[in-house]
């Protein structure tokens, strides 16, 4: 396991944030995805946002997930 129970780690840097989206294990070998949001605070600091969804809620999320983009594509078209 890596640091923190990280199993898989990617992330996604725009001008003014970077997503980092981190599968983990917890110690009961519950699998969850953790999203986080940073953004620089300052000269020298970081505000983060995270939102946590374990793989029991999955399918739920990414489903709802995909009606939302999809929704903001049909917005702009």
């Amino acid at each position: 396991m890596g640091t923190r129970g990280e199993l898989f780690s990617t992330r996604v840097m725009s001008e003014k944030r970077t997503y980092f989206f981190n599968v983990k294990e917890n110690r009961k070998g519950d699998l969850f995805l953790n999203i986080v949001e940073s953004q620089r605070h300052g000269e020298d600091g970081f505000e983060r946002r995270s939102v946590i969804v374990y793989e029991e809620d999955m399918k739920a999320f990414v489903a709802s997930f995909d009606k939302a983009v999809a929704f903001m594509k049909d917005k702009r078209s």
